[in-house]
């Protein structure tokens, strides 16, 4: 599996750290060159409108937003998330979404740098729950979900990680915590994802 990490602003060394752990190859992406050849792409924690804009005079906004709208595996953490969302509160009014999760986010939605905190996360999934420690750094906060947006993981009745499609969203740092299993599920989303695309292949063959 290959995953790209967008890599022009931000937190992206540590995600590239696990997914390695993880056996995954990965690519930095850091122009529109480094998206062909992905099987899905990680968007880290960072600040928001600085890689909206980075996102937009690269050239990688169109793709990656083409891809994301037509079922390309992404995962967005804390600031990643915030780009996916497709309603922002406290956001620049010249930032570029990239949209595909149908949520509403608040940006710095727990106060500022000062107000970081970490929490028990209570992750729940089909046959599979489980507790994990949450980083939150500037995190934003999950206002609404509609739509088809499964809920996740909770802090406190907070909704802290959902899923849409392919398309898996945290409010948190799951790659600063020594517990790897939201990358362990966003692989197997991606996994599924192109055995999904394979057996429609054979289907049309």
């Amino acid at each position: 599996m290959n995953i790209g990490i967008l890599a022009l602003q931000g937190a992206f060394a540590a995600h590239q750290r696990v997914l390695t752990d993880l056996g995954a190859s990965v690519t930095l992406v850091r122009g529109v060159e480094d998206v062909d050849g992905l099987d899905g792409i990680v968007l880290p924690g960072g600040e928001s409108t600085t890689m909206s804009m980075l996102l937009d005079s690269s050239g990688i906004a169109a793709p990656l937003r083409e891809r994301v709208r037509n079922g390309f595996p992404v995962f967005g953490t804390c600031a990643g998330l915030i780009l996916l969302a497709e309603k922002i509160i406290d956001g620049r009014a010249d930032q570029q979404q990239l949209g595909g999760l149908a949520i509403t986010a608040r940006r710095n939605g727990y106060g500022r740098q000062i107000d970081s905190f970490e929490a028990s996360i209570t992750i729940c999934e089909i046959e599979n729950t489980f507790a994990m420690n949450g980083v939150f750094i500037r995190a934003p906060r999950i206002e609404e979900a509609t739509g088809d947006v499964e809920v996740l993981g909770t802090v406190n009745g907070d909704v802290v990680l959902v899923r849409q499609g392919n398309i898996l969203g945290a409010t948190f740092h799951p790659e600063l915590s020594d517990d790897h299993r939201v990358h362990e599920m966003f692989l197997k989303m991606v996994s599924r994802y192109h055995n999904d695309l394979e057996q429609a292949q054979e289907v049309r063959s």
